[in-house]
């Protein structure tokens, strides 16, 4: 599929994925856009024949006493009234849509980015990630302003200046409508073509260049300690001068198109200077209205002008449409039909893995093979094996959260608990938040009590609005990991998937929170990923992983289940 094709689909189907609210917002701004470039091509033409009129009847007392001042000094006032405020109707409904447009598909690039392929392909790469977000996205926002806007207005001021100068003469109103058509189309689409590809290397020496910048200032120390710092600061001074120069090509493309129109539009100017006096000489019309005709065509010149910024924003749109097109104009991920979450009432398993394989990307090997399992509501399990075994992926598959590619999971709504505590650059009341955002501050200081975080009940309410760094400053590893089992517990849910939660704690705050999980987690159905002692010595089964397949399952009370245990990694 050719480049232009493929990016008329992609438009077209963003556009399907907006509402009719914020359609309605765009076509209002474009119609005000139009009836603003409308209003300026009137006024401009008005004053160049009134200024011509005044002219002549200041020539001859017959023809001063004869011309009505007053009805065009006050249509000029009235147009040059109506354009201010049009104008800034139109500034306001466009931005307006405008934003509404980045907000519905920002909501849309989230949504398409939360299905399980695309995390894993996004997180190999965060500095591809945060260019997504925020460079991408807001390059968007000038397919509506300035791209389809500038068009919009340049063909309604053309076809007007057309119909205006057909009143006076029909060839000389075609001639200007073609001559206005066809010079605006061909610096669009000769200015789109030629900066597309520098338009596509701008966008990823830019994003190369971030993400050099973003390796230096977090990764000094490493790269000092290698003796890579002056290395790797050539090298973003090569990236950095890549980019000026594309940017210098880009610049003189649009001196060298904007010395085109210039030069064209002049010479269109004096051909319709001598064709209207030739017109006013043989008198067809008068000196003022084709005072008004070239005035009104200077008017058109300037929209057709826009095309221009409007061609270089389109080849400036054209990388981020491509590379966020297909996630905002796709239809969003169905969940896998090998996994169903929530069993029906009466279902008897709160966990059932028949036959499965699954894979972290579907061309991967298989990190599960053959896994048959079935957990009833209220049992504790606990899986161990050597690492790289299949223990994580085990609870990423009963999660949902990687590729089943053969086989069924069924599983009830589950809440996983993972080896590493995300916390956010936030208060201790927004983290918290984050497992049940409908929580109450009676549930949040619950919460904290019950996971340890905050045992002194007179400063439990005031450390929810303790403010935590980047990356969960101010808190420390054990306290940290109390903020993952805090949210454990918030979290509306009857299975938890534990991967090693004391993993890295010291024996006393380990002990102190397996404690509370045994605690809380009497009721529910916990599977639980481990190679520790103390995490496996409280569950009712263990399952014995090794590369990617379940190879016993042994019951409490069984001699094997105690050997299981002996073999594993005391505190």
């Amino acid at each position: 599929m050719s480049e232009k094709p493929r990016s008329t689909a992609l438009g077209t189907a963003l556009w399907r994925r907006l509402t009719p609210a914020i359609r309605r917002r765009m076509a209002l701004g474009a119609g005000l856009a139009c009836v603003t470039a409308a209003a300026g091509l009137a006024l401009l033409g008005l004053s160049g024949w009134f200024i011509t009129a005044t002219a002549l009847a200041g020539m001859s007392a017959a023809a001063g006493a004869s011309l009505n001042v007053f009805l065009p000094s006050a249509a000029i006032r009235l147009l040059a009234l109506g354009r201010t405020a049009g104008r800034y109707a139109e500034r306001v409904v466009t931005h307006d849509a405008t934003f509404a447009v980045l907000a519905s598909w920002r909501e849309q690039l989230f949504r398409a980015w939360a299905s399980t392929t695309a995390v894993r392909t996004l997180q190999r790469h965060p500095a591809r990630v945060l260019f997504r977000l925020t460079q991408d996205l807001d390059g968007l926002e000038s397919l509506y302003l300035r791209v389809w806007l500038p068009v919009v207005v340049a063909f309604t001021t053309s076809l007007l200046t057309g119909v205006l100068l057909g009143c006076l003469s029909v060839w000389l109103g075609a001639a200007v409508t073609l001559f206005l058509w066809a010079s605006g189309a061909g610096v669009w689409w000769a200015v789109a073509k030629r900066s597309r590809m520098e338009s596509m290397r701008r966008t990823v020496l830019l994003e190369r260049l971030r993400a050099h910048t973003v390796d230096l200032v977090a990764g000094q120390v490493d790269l000092v300690m290698a003796q890579r710092c002056e290395a790797h600061c050539q090298r973003l001074a090569r990236t950095d001068a890549r980019l000026a120069a594309v940017e210098d090509r880009l610049h003189r493309l649009d001196c060298r198109s904007a010395w085109w129109q210039s030069v064209s539009g002049q010479i269109a100017a004096a051909a319709l200077l001598v064709s209207l006096a030739m017109l006013a000489e043989g008198g067809p019309i008068s000196a003022p209205m084709a005072a008004l005709a070239l005035f009104s065509f200077w008017a058109a010149l300037e929209s057709v002008a826009a095309l221009r910024r409007s061609a270089m924003e389109a080849g400036r749109c054209q990388p981020p449409l491509r590379r966020l097109g297909a996630a905002l104009g796709g239809t969003p991920d169905k969940p896998s039909p090998h996994v169903a979450h929530d069993p029906p009432g009466g279902a008897r398993s709160a966990v059932l893995l028949s036959g499965v394989d699954a894979a972290y990307d579907p061309g991967q090997a298989c990190v599960l093979q053959g896994i048959h399992l079935c957990l009833a509501p209220g049992e504790h399990l606990a899986v161990v094996g050597p690492s790289g075994a299949g223990k994580s992926a085990l609870l990423a598959a009963v999660a949902g959260e990687i590729p089943i590619l053969q086989g069924c999971v069924r599983a009830a709504r589950s809440s996983w608990m993972t080896q590493r505590s995300e916390v956010f650059q936030d208060t201790l009341r927004e983290n918290l938040l984050l497992a049940h955002s409908e929580a109450s501050e009676a549930q949040l200081v619950a919460a904290l009590q019950a996971s340890g975080l905050e045992s002194d009940p007179q400063r439990q309410r005031s450390a929810l609005d303790l403010q935590l760094g980047e990356g969960g400053l101010g808190l420390s590893g054990g306290q940290a990991r109390r903020l993952a089992l805090a949210r454990l517990f918030l979290h509306p849910c009857e299975l938890w998937l534990l991967d090693e939660p004391t993993d890295g704690l010291d024996a006393p705050t380990a002990r102190d929170v397996l404690a509370r999980l045994r605690q809380r987690g009497r009721d529910r159905t916990l599977l639980i990923a481990t190679h520790l002692r103390r995490e496996a010595e409280w569950a009712d089964a263990v399952a014995v992983m090794h590369q990617g397949r379940l190879q016993a399952l042994h019951r409490r009370g069984s001699s094997e289940f105690d050997a299981v245990l002996a073999s594993l990694r005391p505190d």
